[in-house]
């Protein structure tokens, strides 16, 4: 990794109970706070720092009937305090003993890669809003694959400077998507995409990207091997025949002008500034 970019602490933990977990990432929240109304990890789930974190530090997921929590920069350590007393979780019709916890810490996974890497999204990443759906419809196909690519790559950017990494080389990215025609969500009038992609940058197994990170959506998995010397760019092999299905629209890697994406942080505290200097007018 480059000396230039700081590291970022990760944690990744998946909890082993006795029987298979069949709620949402919700659910498992609430339980969460409910149980542990005290514990650091509380003001990371329930909204609190949603203006202070744009992005998730702690996220939620259900991934093959089994919880996983990740998290990154400041919320490394309130999940492995939750862990000290985490034995089971209550649902009151149900309660899932714990029975064991698989733990992957690391410093080292959000930078610039020199190589190209593949990941595969393991929940549908749902990269249309309401706008930028309406504007996906009347594109062509090729131009579609384009916007798609456009829209990770800046996925991308937006999470990096979140963590505060201001990323100097451009962003590679290419799609490899099941089909273009989006699934529609009923949440926000969202549409969702399944399949594979790759760029030029590490990131975490199994963060979000895109819209609905908390509700589990756009969970990615690296298919490569990691270690701290080199990138083995060796396929994972998953269990999970949800992860298994084969895309079937290629594109080729798209260039992002990190220069040219928008800094999300500046527009929301512009955006902030001008509120409250309508109150103070109102007051």
């Amino acid at each position: 990794m480059s000396p230039k970019y700081k590291e970022i602490p990760t944690i990744n933990v998946c909890l082993f109970t006795d029987k298979p977990v069949r709620k949402t990432p919700y659910q498992v929240k609430g339980i969460l706070m409910k149980q542990f109304p005290n514990e650091e990890i509380v003001p990371m789930l329930d909204g609190t720092y949603r203006e202070k974190f744009l992005y998730p530090r702690v996220q939620v997921k259900i991934l093959n009937e089994q919880i996983y929590f990740i998290g990154m920069g400041e919320g490394v350590e309130p999940i492995k305090d939750l862990l000290k007393n985490l034995k089971s979780l209550d649902f009151g019709n149900i309660t899932f003993e714990i029975s064991d916890t698989e733990i992957e810490e690391s410093s080292n996974r959000f930078h610039p890669s020199s190589k190209h890497v593949k990941y595969r999204f393991v929940t549908p990443w749902v990269a249309l809003n309401q706008a930028t759906g309406k504007k996906y419809r009347y594109l062509k196909n090729k131009d579609r694959v384009n916007y798609l690519n456009k829209l990770l790559g800046q996925n991308i950017v937006f999470i990096s400077r979140e963590l505060g990494i201001e990323l100097e080389e451009n962003i590679f990215t290419k799609i490899n998507l099941s089909t273009l025609l989006p699934k529609t969500l009923e949440e926000n009038n969202w549409a969702a995409f399944d399949g594979e992609f790759e760029t030029n940058f590490i990131l975490p197994n199994y963060i979000g990207i895109g819209n609905g990170i908390t509700r589990g959506y756009g969970t990615l998995q690296g298919l490569f091997n990691f270690d701290e010397k080199d990138l083995k760019l060796v396929e994972v092999e998953s269990n999970n025949k949800q992860f298994d299905k084969k895309p079937s629209s290629l594109s080729d890697f798209q260039e992002i002008d990190v220069t040219k994406v928008p800094n999300t942080n500046k527009i929301n505290k512009r955006k902030k500034s001008k509120l409250k200097r309508s109150k103070k007018i109102l007051n």
